[in-house]
Parts: C-alpha cells; sequence; structure tokens
C-alpha cells in the first residue's frame, strides 16, 4: 500500500472479546484461585454466550443467589426466568453443580465410610445442603462399610419429609446391606435435630436391629454447617 492509496481500517474487536482473553490467561495462571465469584462465573457464561457481554450478568446473578455456589445450586426453574439466562447457559450451570457432586461421591465410592467421613459429610453437603425442600438420602454399606448404594428415599416439604422404618428395612434387605447412614438436609440453614427427628431416627435404629442391620449415624446438613445425631448422644 502507498502513502496516496486509501487507507482502510480493520474494525475492532468487541471490548468484551479482549476482556475474554484476560480472563482465561488470569484462569490459567492459578486455575482461579485468585478470581472473584462473578470472574469465575463470567468465564463460565463465556462458553454459553459467546457475542455478548456477560459481565453484567455474572454480576447480577451473584448478588441475587449469594455466591458463586448459590448460582450452581440454584434451582433450574428460577435460572431459566433470569433475563438474558437461556437454556443452554442454565444447562451448562447445571453440568458444572453434577460434575462437582460427582467428584465428591467418588471419594468414598469403595472407600471405607467410616474411615473417610469428612469426605461423606463433604459430598452429602453438596448433594443437599442448599436444596429448598427436605428430602432424606440413604448411604447403604456392605460388611466392610463400603458404600454399596446412595438412595433419595423420600422428598417432602420446606420443613418436613416422612421416612418409615419399614421402607427403610425393606430396601436394605433387597441391597443385602449390612448397615447403613441416614441423610436429610434442613433448608431452614440450622441443622439442629426436632424432636421429630430424634424420635425417627430411634424407630429406623430399632427396625434395623431387628433383622440384624445397623444404623452407623444419622448425619443433618444445612448450607454451612452440619449434626451428626451419633456425635450428639441421640443414637
Amino acid at each position: 500500500m502507498t502513502d496516496d492509496a486509501p487507507r482502510v481500517d480493520k474494525p475492532e474487536k468487541p471490548h468484551h472479546l479482549e476482556h475474554r482473553k484476560r480472563l482465561r490467561t488470569r484462569f490459567l495462571k492459578d486455575m482461579g484461585a485468585h478470581m472473584e465469584d462473578y470472574e469465575l462465573l463470567e468465564l463460565l457464561l463465556c462458553q454459553t454466550i459467546p457475542r455478548r457481554d456477560v459481565k453484567p450478568l455474572a454480576k447480577s446473578l451473584i448478588t441475587k443467589f449469594g455466591s458463586f455456589g448459590g448460582v450452581l445450586s440454584a434451582d433450574t426453574a428460577r435460572l431459566a426466568a433470569e433475563p438474558g439466562l437461556g437454556e443452554t447457559s442454565v444447562v451448562g450451570l447445571k453440568i458444572v453443580q453434577q460434575s462437582v457432586i460427582r467428584l465428591l461421591r467418588q471419594e468414598i465410592e469403595g472407600a471405607h465410610v467410616l474411615s473417610s467421613w469428612q469426605a461423606v459429610v463433604d459430598y452429602c453437603r453438596a448433594a443437599m445442603g442448599r436444596e429448598k425442600i427436605e428430602q432424606f438420602r440413604l448411604l447403604f454399606l456392605d460388611n466392610r462399610n463400603r458404600l454399596m448404594a446412595d438412595e433419595v428415599q423420600q422428598r417432602g416439604t420446606v420443613n418436613h419429609t416422612p421416612l418409615y422404618p419399614r421402607e427403610v428395612v425393606k430396601r436394605a434387605l433387597e441391597l443385602g446391606a449390612s448397615a447403613l447412614i441416614m441423610v436429610h438436609n434442613h433448608p431452614s440453614g440450622d441443622p439442629t435435630p426436632s424432636k421429630a427427628d430424634i424420635d425417627m431416627t430411634r424407630d429406623v435404629r430399632d427396625a434395623l436391629s431387628k433383622v440384624d442391620i445397623r444404623l452407623h449415624d444419622h448425619i443433618i446438613v444445612a448450607k454451612s454447617e452440619f449434626r451428626s445425631l451419633k456425635t450428639d448422644g441421640y443414637i
């Protein structure tokens, strides 16, 4: 091109593309260890929303749901109702959530569960701690206290989940379990056992003992805390 030739300026790249590049570089430097929650969420949303600046959306979601973890564990319908968040993005967020849960679950698969207690608690909190309704999960163990099955038995309301001892015994016998751990969540955020929780736990323990199956514990989880009824002396 000569000096006299007409100059044609190349179109500038949208600002958010350079910003995304910088985010990726920062993430790769230390796997996001020093990134803010909204930055990590922004980088994740970039994968499903390629042609738009998603920083405002990421900040808005963090503000509404409280944290990166709060966004990942938010109800699917609530996420889908957020302006600018389509089905593909919701699926992407839920894939990350399930990946975390599966990773933690695999830490206790094949392991001696009673010797991996913190891993059990971490898994249960990730799987249930942020649920908005109560649910009961049963961890069935073999005669070496290794995990045989992990099943959600009941889903209830925001403050109650029925669990029937005869159904627990029936399922344990079907699986050939030697022991089990009961787990349920308190959506209120307070894992303190109620009198109903304690009475029901003892009913299940007594029903299981009649068929020589041991109840090791009943764990109640919340978003940031947990309680063990065995440690607390209730069973």
